[in-house]
């Protein structure tokens, strides 16, 4: 599962857990400090912040706790799924406090990854719960997609839409303009951590959502894709994903994204260079 961090962790003391409420500390995947337990959503999101955090930090917390239910609500209806309780805890992410520090979590689906780890964002909450639906939306893909280029996209246009666009400063798809544009509809890196895949996927969600598919055609129909591939012991691709949405050939997927690509007046400069969010 990616951190989707644009600087490296900073080391963060050790520090004792100690239970909250008189209940075990969740199993964090790098927090060590003092938490306090906000509270639970109606869905099921409990809520922790570090203690250690200003009254700015705090607020990010409550905020998430207010907003948790429909971000909860609106990954549901994404993936077509009832979900599962999930706790999230806003802390300094490798010592940022802006949002640039990213989320994460220790698995792939809410039985191992409910606890969610995701930065502070002082003055901007919306950058916090669109961190809390990025690792969300990797729980809801069922084990597969997350941790490949096809998964990474995915939970970050999840995290546009349900974020209101408030984590731009992520975007990947210009950097795959500027390295030549990389063919990654045809391939599938796994890992979620090279640039130029997500880049390309990126581009290519935005793609097809301005051609009238929305996210929820496209989420579940990756997922699906990817469990088929899994159990034929293979990798389920963008041109794939493009021949079960359009009913055209996977191998002409490609091409027909360049030549869209290439028709851009601008070229890429956006996660999203074909305006789906705005369709």
């Amino acid at each position: 599962m990616a951190r989707k961090r644009v600087n490296q962790p900073l080391s963060i003391p050790h520090r004792r857990r100690r239970p909250v409420n008189g209940e075990p500390a969740p199993a964090w995947p790098s927090f060590t400090g003092t938490a306090e337990m906000l509270g639970a959503s109606a869905t099921g999101v409990t809520v922790y912040v570090d203690t250690s955090l200003s009254e700015d930090g705090l607020q990010n917390a409550r905020d998430l706790l207010a907003g948790a239910d429909d971000a909860v609500r609106q990954n549901n209806a994404i993936f077509g799924i009832d979900g599962g309780p999930v706790q999230v805890i806003v802390y300094a992410l490798g010592g940022a406090t802006d949002g640039t520090g990213g989320a994460d979590h220790g698995g792939c689906d809410f039985h191992v990854g409910g606890a969610i780890e995701v930065d502070a964002s002082y003055g901007n909450s919306e950058r916090v719960i669109a961190l809390f639906e990025a690792e969300l939306s990797e729980c809801a893909m069922n084990g597969n997609l997350c941790g490949l280029s096809t998964g990474e996209a995915l939970s970050r246009w999840c995290a546009m839409v349900v974020g209101k666009n408030s984590l731009a400063d992520f975007a990947s798809a210009p950097q795959w303009f500027k390295d030549g544009m990389p063919n990654w509809v045809d391939k599938t890196a796994d890992t979620d951590r090279e640039e130029d895949s997500t880049g390309c996927g990126m581009a290519f969600l935005s793609w097809l959502g301005s051609q009238g598919h929305g996210l929820a055609t496209i989420a579940q129909a990756m997922v699906k894709l990817e469990e088929e591939a899994v159990q034929a012991n293979a990798t389920a691709t963008l041109a794939g994903l493009y021949a079960q949405l359009t009913g055209n050939a996977a191998n002409g997927a490609w091409q027909a994204f360049k030549d869209a690509i290439d028709a851009l007046p601008g070229g890429v400069t956006s996660d999203d260079p074909f305006g789906a969010l705005a369709a």
